[in-house]
């Protein structure tokens, strides 16, 4: 009987959890090769990025949700090892980049989803690249790095970018799904382009796009139609991905004078495979992320991996 009585309660509490209507959320994502393996320490090396999302009063018509983002992100590169004495030893330059960002995030009432965004940072040392970098170093006990004096040059990070996701299908139990996603980016850190689809495989009836966790829109205010909902899923997510520029490698075009440069490959494929999950207010995932070479005469060229950790908690 006690046993009845717990799951029981157990159940109303998730009920009462998932009936709740949270406006608000901070999330934070770190991304980094070692999640992936100890032995990997190299180009995209390190990522940290803060986010706080609410949702707007102002919608039209047609909008499910306006949703308002502010973010501040890093995003550190480093050659094929971190310790690289001499020039020649550089596949690529170690770059970092540091930005404060603003966004608005329109969910449609036909499952589509509309992002523009907008960063402002800078790239080069006063972002700080090598000195996180020998902090992460000295926690895991790993030598500390070497060659950040050939870094890409100091130089002003403006972007702008913009996403675009669309409901393509579902099954008729709603445990699976897939949508069409889209970006484009263009300013004097990064310019491309990707196209690609995000395939979802639920652990119970999936969650529209419209409040998923899967594209940030899982929160809602009295004028929205939905309340927070548990939610747990598998997700594969291939898209091509088409680059015009990278400051990152090639230098800024804003500083012609970084020592260190490389030649950036347009064509990239990228494959993100992981698992979402939402636990009362908060939410969790962990993605595997792969890309083909970014950059030409590469010694490892076989691709690059690395993990990333997600975490969000919603508020009122």
């Amino acid at each position: 009987m006690k046993k009845i009585s717990f799951i029981l309660f157990a159940l109303a509490t998730l009920t009462i959890f998932s009936q709740q209507k949270l406006s608000k959320e901070i999330s934070f994502i770190t991304e980094n090769d070692l999640y992936v393996s100890i032995n990997d320490d190299r180009y995209y090396t390190n990522g940290a990025f803060l986010s706080y999302r609410y949702l707007s009063k102002y919608k039209k018509e047609n909008l499910e949700k306006r949703i308002l983002e502010w973010s501040v992100g890093h995003e550190m590169y480093s050659p094929y090892r971190s310790i690289a004495v001499f020039k020649e030893d550089h596949d690529r330059p170690f770059a970092a980049y540091l930005y404060g960002g603003f966004g608005i995030d329109r969910i449609y009432k036909n499952n589509q989803t509309f992002k523009t965004s907008i960063q402002l940072g800078i790239i080069g040392a006063y972002a700080y690249g090598k000195e996180l970098q020998n902090f992460i170093h000295n926690i895991y006990g790993f030598k500390e790095a070497v060659g950040w004096k050939y870094q890409v040059k100091n130089a002003l990070a403006l972007n702008f970018n913009v996403e675009f996701n669309k409901l393509l299908l579902k099954n008729n139990t709603n445990y699976f799904d897939v949508s069409w996603v889209n970006s484009a980016n263009a300013g004097t850190v990064f310019t491309n382009i990707s196209t690609g689809f995000y395939g979802r495989i639920g652990f119970k009836p999936l969650q529209n796009l419209v409040n998923s966790i899967a594209f940030n829109s899982n929160i809602n205010n009295n004028n929205t139609r939905y309340f927070r909902e548990v939610e747990s899923f598998m997700f594969i997510k291939p898209t091509l991905r088409y680059a015009l520029y990278d400051a990152t490698l090639q230098g800024s075009f804003l500083n012609k004078k970084s020592e260190v440069t490389n030649e950036l490959v347009p064509l990239v494929f990228n494959l993100e495979i992981g698992l979402k999950f939402t636990a009362n207010r908060f939410r969790f995932g962990y993605t595997f992320n792969y890309n083909s070479n970014k950059s030409k005469n590469l010694r490892f060229d076989n691709g690059h991996k690395y993990g990333s950790i997600q975490i969000g908690y919603l508020l009122k």
